[in-house]
């Protein structure tokens, strides 16, 4: 005769595994994301230079103006070592504009902050939708790593539950989460403004949804 409590714990064990593997989905249908609540204070305010001591010296630094309750500019190193594709998508919306404007749609306290929805995250856009589109650009083939980890300050691609189906939305780590490791794409690493990122407006609504007005990137730009 089975345990009842091992059949509950076993329950619980596959619920958790569900909601990781599927934090970033950019469907409103999403369960809830597992923050990374056990994280140390000692490690959110650690250094993000552990990962972009590797990168290129001449990769290219994507500059986000944010604005809203967080005022000032986030630069992130891009990664084109890691995720080559993925770096020249995002590269090529930002010199088009298509992120101006663009809303912090989901921002999970402990966790991460996402946005890059080009199709409704804009001021003109359809706020029942925002994180569930994308560019007119292709999905992106996953471009996963073992050089790399969701370190506090990187910069990773959002997708579906299809790995290969990241196109333009993109978040940034409050604090390290490795059961993100080999699950996304990481793209780049905030260089500068972390307290910029800290102080970004959290959703207050169902799996970290926006309540109110959200936080915006009015500019991004690219250089070089």
């Amino acid at each position: 005769m089975s345990n009842p409590s091992r059949s509950i714990l076993a329950a619980a064990a596959v619920l958790v595994a569900v909601a990781l593997g599927y934090v970033f989905l950019v469907e409103r249908s999403a369960p809830d994301a597992v923050a990374t609540s056990e994280t140390s204070v000692a490690q959110q305010e650690q250094s993000s230079l552990t990962n972009t001591e590797a990168a290129p010296t001449d990769a290219p630094v994507l500059t986000l103006e944010v604005a809203g309750q967080a005022n000032g500019i986030i630069r992130v190193a891009m990664r084109p070592d890691l995720a080559p594709n993925h770096v020249a998508q995002i590269t090529e919306l930002a010199k088009r504009g298509a992120y101006d404007g663009v809303a912090f749609h989901r921002v999970i306290e402990g966790f991460m902050a996402q946005t890059g929805d080009v199709q409704h995250g804009k001021p003109d856009g359809t706020p029942g939708l925002v994180g569930t589109g994308g560019s007119n650009l292709p999905d992106l083939d996953a471009e996963f790593t073992n050089k790399a980890s969701f370190e506090r300050g990187v910069m990773g691609m959002a997708r579906s539950a299809n790995p290969n189906s990241a196109n333009s939305q993109f978040f940034l780590m409050f604090a390290p989460a490795p059961h993100l490791d080999g699950q996304y794409t990481i793209v780049g690493e905030v260089i500068e403004g972390l307290d910029v990122l800290d102080a970004i407006k959290r959703g207050e609504g169902p799996n970290g949804a926006m309540i109110g007005a959200p936080d915006r990137m009015t500019k991004v730009t690219v250089s070089p």
